[in-house]
């Protein structure tokens, strides 16, 4: 997987992150680690890795991965959690899926799949974003929040993802979808993970989420606006 670079988004990660690189060390791709400069405590705990390290340059989950890709210098990339809920083991499926297709998405909803770290919330609300991708946009996914997903670099800087928080999930594979890219879904198991705190706020990001969904579906299905 010479071709492949996988983002790593992370944030206050210092406890679970050298045990994902640690996992990930046998891999021929590249790494390439996004998160803030002033995060001291995760860039001294992998300094002794062979890691790209990539600043961010303004706040948010969206921010640091479009900014990662955009700086993505292979083919392929791949975001891959910081907390180690992702299973590596999915990588080759996803590499070799991504000759025939832009992306390919993850679902811990498919048969074979599964998850240790989903609440009930979390559960109902991806159940209910799913459907509204569907029903809004015709999108072809049942786990539409869960970013394990490998794409080619260059089709996603077409997207022009703007979102720099958690947004982020529902705008790339809407506006992925208004621009008819191919794309698939294979099960996945999200692990428990290593250490550290979510980042998400069922609720409050849940709404923006919401908030989201309907601008994008008012910009470019209701008023035919183009994806600039």
């Amino acid at each position: 997987m010479e071709n492949l670079t996988l983002i790593i988004p992370a944030k206050n990660e210092a406890e679970s992150l050298p045990r994902v690189l640690d996992d990930l060390k046998n891999l021929n791709c590249k790494i390439l680690i996004s998160l803030k400069e002033n995060d001291v405590n995760t860039i001294n705990s992998i300094k002794n890795y062979n890691v790209k390290i990539h600043y961010q340059t303004k706040e948010g989950y969206g921010n640091s991965l479009v900014e990662a890709i955009e700086n993505c210098e292979t083919e392929l990339f791949c975001i891959f959690n910081a907390d180690g809920s992702f299973d590596k083991n999915d990588l080759d499926q996803m590499a070799n899926l991504c000759k025939t297709n832009e992306f390919v998405f993850t679902s811990r909803y498919l048969k074979n799949a599964g998850s240790e770290d989903d609440t009930i919330v979390t559960y109902i609300g991806n159940k209910i974003f799913s459907l509204m991708g569907k029903i809004l946009f015709s999108l072809n996914l049942n786990d539409i929040l869960y970013t394990y997903v490998m794409g080619k670099s260059e089709y996603f800087n077409q997207l022009k993802v703007k979102s720099n928080d958690f947004r982020f999930c529902v705008e790339f594979p809407i506006k992925m979808q208004l621009l008819n890219m191919k794309y698939t879904s294979i099960p996945s198991y999200e692990k428990k993970r290593l250490g550290g705190e979510k980042k998400v706020n069922a609720f409050k990001d849940g709404f923006l989420i919401l908030i989201e969904m309907l601008s994008l579906f008012f910009r470019y299905k209701i008023f035919r606006k183009k994806i600039v």
